[in-house]
C-alpha cells in the first residue's frame, strides 16, 4: 500500500467512528423523550391522527358551560303564564268537586231536616235544609195545645222585635200526626201566625223523638229548637221562652 492510499483509509476510518460517537447520545436522548410523553390516545376516528395536547385544551374548553349557556337553560326551565295558567286551571273545582263538597255540607244535617214537607199556607213544597246560612228557630206544636198558643204568641213578638231582620226563619211544626193540613192553615190565619207551618208526619216526628227524647214530641212542653246556619241543632230549653229569651239565643247562634 502506498503512502497516499495510507491516509485515505485512514480519514475513512476516523469519520466512521466520530459518526457512531455523535449517533448514540442522539438515540439516547431520542429513547429518554419518548419515555417522557404519555402514551398514545385513541387516533381521531377518519384521520388517522392521534389528539395533540394543543387539540384536547381547546376541546376541553369547548365542553365547559359558558354563562350564556347557562342562561339559556335557566330561562328554559322557568314557568311560563301559560303554564301557570293551565296549572291554576287544574286547580280549579270541578263540578263533581263541588257536588261532592254539598253532599259533604248536608251529610252535617239531620236527616228529618231534608224531609219534604209542605207550607200549608201557600201549598209550596220545603226543606228545613232548604234554609241553610240562616238561623231557624223550630217550634214543635199542636193545635189542641194551650201552652202552644202562648209559646207562639211570643214568637209573634218576637217577629216584631225582629222587623226587618231576614238572618231569622221560624216554622211551626205540628207533630200531633193526627192533625192536618188544612186545619193547621185556618189555625194559623185565625191567630194571625205569618210564619211557615206545616205538618210533621209520622216519619220526620219519629225522627225527632228518636234524636231528641220523647218530651220533644209532647207540645204541652213547648219544645223549641234552633238550627244554626251549619246545620247544627240546638235544643233550647222546655216551657214558655219568651221573646227577650229567644232574641239573646238567636243573636249568639247568628253571632258564630
Amino acid at each position: 500500500m502506498n503512502k497516499r492510499m495510507f491516509y485515505f483509509t485512514s480519514t475513512i476510518i476516523a469519520a466512521g467512528v466520530l459518526l457512531a460517537a455523535c449517533a448514540a447520545p442522539a438515540a439516547t436522548q431520542s429513547m429518554a423523550h419518548d419515555e417522557q410523553m404519555p402514551a398514545a390516545t385513541e387516533m381521531i376516528p377518519g384521520t388517522g391522527m392521534q389528539p395533540t395536547d394543543a387539540m384536547m385544551e381547546d376541546h376541553s374548553d369547548a365542553m365547559q358551560p359558558t354563562a350564556e349557556m347557562m342562561d339559556d337553560h335557566s330561562d328554559g326551565m322557568q314557568p311560563t303564564e301559560e303554564m301557570m295558567d293551565d296549572h291554576s286551571a287544574d286547580m280549579q273545582p270541578t263540578a263533581e268537586m263541588m257536588d261532592d263538597a254539598m253532599m259533604t255540607d248536608e251529610m252535617a244535617w239531620p236527616d228529618w231536616t231534608m224531609a219534604t214537607l209542605t207550607n200549608v199556607n201557600t201549598g209550596e213544597t220545603f226543606k228545613v235544609s232548604d234554609f241553610k246560612g240562616k238561623v231557624i228557630l223550630v217550634e214543635n206544636l199542636a193545635m189542641w195545645c194551650p201552652n202552644c198558643l202562648k209559646q207562639q204568641q211570643e214568637v209573634k213578638a218576637l217577629h216584631e222585635q225582629m222587623m226587618g231582620d231576614d238572618s231569622l226563619v221560624t216554622i211551626g211544626l205540628d207533630v200531633d200526626i193526627n192533625e192536618n193540613a188544612q186545619d193547621l192553615k185556618a189555625y194559623t190565619q185565625k191567630n194571625g201566625f205569618d210564619w211557615v207551618y206545616a205538618v210533621a208526619g209520622k216519619d220526620v216526628a219519629a225522627q225527632i223523638g228518636k234524636l231528641y227524647g220523647d218530651q220533644f214530641l209532647n207540645p204541652s212542653s213547648t219544645p223549641m229548637l234552633l238550627i244554626d246556619p251549619s246545620g247544627q241543632v240546638h235544643l233550647l230549653p222546655l216551657g214558655i221562652k219568651s221573646a227577650d229569651d229567644l232574641a239573646s239565643q238567636i243573636h249568639d247562634l247568628s253571632m258564630q
